[in-house]
């Protein structure tokens, strides 16, 4: 009643009567439609504003979502289907690939048999194993594997593989360099820094193997051309570790000196490096010295993409949109790429570890911190057990920074079929373009040393079998061979060099 009384009692009696007089003021409403008009009115209202939260929370998922997702939901839609309609049949690929690379094998996808799994939550951790599904592109069931999108990234590189095209600088095939030809025969020779090794598969080297196997693979493989004209790309083929250990070279100093006048002599002696200032040459190194090897020659450094193993963010003459990360293999012999893993019933070490604690904070820590829990074989200096039995008979095999954010020991881990652990910040991974690391490896901040256990020991079974398999479909990826292999290292290295393809040349 009070609020009838709002609607027909705030006038006066005598202005209520002056109203009535002149047929301007209505009947006095009842309290029933004064009720109905107030419902109806909040209805309303509650409904517009619904629709727009509503509205307000679609844009801001769009807007929340990676610009992969929102292309392929986008544009996808309409057109991945049509493109993929467009591809030729997988015989057909197979077949024009074949005339182009004559050990090129069209790879399997990754088959589907284990469920979708969660990231695992600990006590104040949520480990890094966010699993994607992958469409299989020959049909539609579901499955899951170490790629970001093995379908896309499967067409692509078939792709590649017909038309990436590569010039090589003709020191790397002369018995005597050009800059050597024009002076007298008492001028130092400098042969050794451009030709290929004759042994690559030497144990002596080290570390440093993965850049001579990729000068030679590149050299066996059919993306080499002696049409400059036509080629995406220029290799500078001088060897960093060459030079390393080249008589008159040997320090850093002089290892940059010598790159900056060769860099300055291919271009006046050819018309490739002017025509993009360098944009689409690149060179290769696994030494650390070749951080610095572009360090006096403005153009390479801020042009010229380095594909190397030393691929740390960090660092001030690696650029990361611009450089390429190089996986740093030991030699190994032919036969040991195809053996079986271990399986993980035979692994009854937790964590594996050996290698030097100088030069890396990172790594005292860790031996402080872990060198007397039993359930760790971890050592610096001797060895509690062989290296390769290490790898072996362990479930997790620790990657830790060293001098550098890499070693060999990622694609040690990867070929015994220890789940690598890897402990190295601002390390830009290797092929991380195609590979989802999440998949077959734990990633742990430096900072989190003190509750490595806890990390590891939070993994479920079903959660380490997944990562077991995974890695066991990205071992060939990470192995080199003389005359390359489908989908290996040196590929899967040039699928990088053709993600960058298409740079506008200027003259």
């Amino acid at each position: 009643m009070a609020l009838y009384s709002l609607f027909t009692s705030r006038a006066s009696p005598r202005r209520v009567l002056r109203r009535q007089q002149r047929g301007l003021l209505l009947p006095p409403l009842s309290p029933l439609v004064c009720v109905v008009v107030i419902v109806l009115t909040a209805v309303v209202m509650v409904v517009l504003f619904l629709l727009g939260t509503t509205k307000l929370l679609r844009y801001r998922t769009l807007i929340q979502k990676p610009i992969v997702l929102v292309r392929e939901e986008m544009v996808g839609r309409k057109n991945h289907t049509a493109v993929l309609k467009t591809l030729p049949d997988f015989e057909a690929h197979k077949v024009r690939a074949g005339a182009a690379e004559s050990n090129w094998k069209p790879v399997t996808p990754p088959t589907p048999s284990l469920p979708h799994l969660a990231p695992l939550p600990s006590a104040s951790h949520q480990l890094p194993l966010q699993l994607q599904m992958m469409r299989n592109s020959s049909s539609n069931n579901i499955v899951m594997g170490p790629y970001h999108n093995w379908e896309l990234f499967s067409a692509d590189y078939q792709e590649m593989l017909l038309n990436l095209k590569i010039f090589v600088y003709p020191d790397v095939h002369s018995s005597s360099s050009k800059a050597n030809r024009n002076s007298s025969s008492q001028a130092p020779n400098y042969d050794s820094v451009f030709l290929p090794l004759a042994n690559p598969t030497n144990p002596k080297l080290g570390n440093y193997y993965s850049e001579h196997a990729f000068k030679v693979a590149l050299l066996h493989s059919s993306l080499v051309t002696d049409r400059p004209e036509e080629a995406n790309f220029f290799f500078m083929p001088f060897s960093i570790n060459a030079m390393r250990n080249h008589p008159l070279l040997h320090s850093a100093s002089s290892i940059s000196d010598f790159i900056a006048q060769y860099t300055t002599r291919i271009s006046f002696d050819f018309t490739f490096w002017n025509a993009s200032d360098g944009a689409d040459h690149f060179y290769v190194c696994c030494h650390s010295i070749g951080r610095d090897a572009a360090s006096k020659h403005l153009a390479l450094h801020n042009n010229a993409i380095q594909v190397t193993c030393s691929s740390s963010y960090f660092q001030r003459l690696y650029i990361t949109h611009k450089d390429i990360g190089l996986p740093q293999v030991w030699p190994r012999r032919r036969d040991e790429d195809h053996r079986p893993f271990n399986p993980p019933a035979a692994r009854n070490i937790l964590v594996f570890f050996a290698g030097r604690a100088q030069n890396s904070l990172v790594r005292q820590k860790l031996l402080d911190l872990w060198s007397n829990d039993t359930s760790f074989a971890i050592s610096s200096g001797g060895l509690s057990l062989p290296y390769e039995e290490g790898f072996k008979r362990s479930k997790y095999c620790l990657h830790v920074k060293g001098y550098e954010v890499n070693t060999a020991r990622v694609s040690d881990a990867i070929h015994y079929g220890c789940i690598p652990v890897i402990i190295s910040n601002y390390y830009d991974l290797p092929f991380a373009s195609v590979l989802d690391w999440s998949k077959f490896s734990i990633i742990v901040s430096e900072k989190d040393i003190h509750v490595l256990k806890e990390i590891l020991l939070s993994v479920s079974k079903e959660t380490y079998l997944k990562l077991y398999k995974n890695l066991s479909m990205v071992r060939r990826h990470f192995a080199w061979h003389s005359t390359p292999r489908g989908y290996d290292a040196f590929y899967m290295t040039a699928y990088q060099l053709w993600l960058k393809r298409g740079l506008q040349r200027i003259a």
